[in-house]
């Protein structure tokens, strides 16, 4: 009989001894990596909620966890830490979609100038639509947005050009956008801020295609300026909150995640240098869902977040007993206020209160 083509494969090839015969906690889905992050490296992370777990861990071990928007002179830890200024690398908030990266990218560099520009919220103070509960209590006025925002694109500059590995994990597929020019939000209107008008405002849900471009089109802009950048790239295993399509929201969670997991495979394969970080197979695989979920079966329980984050340093984080790399001061208060609070901030969650 003829040799199978299967024959002479490695175990993690097949599910029996892979998947179904590991003991509780043991699968690891992850098989070789094309590179290792250096303690010293500037780790820089954006995307969904889940992306800050990542942020979380690197402050707690040590490794140089890049912290590039700075909170203002004379702003105490605890004071930036509530108005965000340790939530990523630089005061974006959650970058759900691929478009709102691709879309700050090109603002960040003058390439893109959107028209909508302010919001107000509930009390009359201004809000930036494009982050709109970034500073908790909103702005005073027109010109204190504006130069916070101004601000906000010049430390993202900073970020591009400077950064070793950027970490970017894909959370949605469905956004609103503003008609007039296609600007894509963090929020729909009327959440934290501004007025829905149907006639401004227009909901769209992105396919594989639409994922991909954007993704790569960021990438692309990345490189640009800064050519030996890695990035490692994942899967949200949180699931969405609400849908803005006209059916059931596990529905549209299985085939929001489906498209983004099905994104995250064609950019892979499409570029070398870009890596996949395994976080939402690991977490949905049938022997760990029921124990990685938290009660409310859509957010990722300690357990879960642990066991995901060994993974990834165990795989991408190259083991060194030197010191990090200095940092300046503030940033070091920032982390450890980071560490003790070690809470996770979910912009779509409004959505729930609006």
């Amino acid at each position: 009989m003829a040799e199978s083509p299967y024959a002479s494969l490695p175990d993690h090839r097949f599910w029996r001894k892979a998947v179904a015969s590991m003991p509780p906690f043991a699968l690891d889905p992850i098989v070789a990596t094309p590179f290792k992050i250096a303690k010293e490296d500037k780790v820089a992370t954006a995307g969904s909620c889940f992306a800050q777990e990542i942020a979380h861990q690197l402050q707690k071990s040590g490794y140089n966890y890049y912290l590039c928007e700075e909170p203002p002179a004379g702003l105490s830890p605890a004071e930036a830490r509530a108005r965000n200024y340790a939530m990523y690398s630089c005061r974006y908030g959650n970058l759900y979609t691929t478009t709102q990266l691709l879309q700050l990218l090109r603002r960040a560099y003058g390439e893109y100038q959107p028209q909508l520009d302010i919001w107000r919220d509930d009390d009359g103070r201004y809000v930036d639509p494009f982050r709109p509960r970034i500073e908790p209590q909103g702005y005073e006025t027109v010109e204190e947005m504006r130069a916070d925002r101004e601000r906000h694109l010049a430390a993202v500059r900073k970020m591009v050009e400077t950064m070793d590995v950027f970490v970017f994990t894909f959370g949605l597929t469905e956004c609103w956008r503003h008609r007039p020019d296609g600007a894509v939000l963090q929020l729909a209107p009327g959440v934290a801020g501004g007025v829905f008008d149907p006639e401004l405002y227009e909901f769209w849900n992105m396919g594989v295609a639409e994922v991909v471009r954007d993704f790569l089109a960021s990438v692309d802009i990345i490189q640009s300026r800064n050519p030996g950048v890695r990035i490692i790239l994942s899967v949200s295993p949180v699931s969405i909150i609400a849908t803005g399509e006209d059916r059931h929201v596990l529905v549209s969670n299985s085939a929001s995640k489906a498209i983004l997991r099905a994104a995250a495979d064609e950019v892979v394969r499409a570029r070398a240098n870009i890596a996949y970080f395994p976080s939402y197979d690991l977490v949905t695989a049938a022997p760990n869902a029921a124990r990685f979920y938290g009660d409310d079966t859509r957010r990722i329980n300690h357990l879960g977040v642990e066991r995901t984050m060994q993974i990834f340093f165990q795989h991408f984080m190259e083991p060194s007993e030197a010191p990090s790399r200095a940092v300046a001061v503030a940033k070091l208060d920032l982390a450890a206020e980071a560490r003790s609070a070690s809470r996770i901030i979910c912009d779509e969650e409004a959505i729930d209160a609006a």
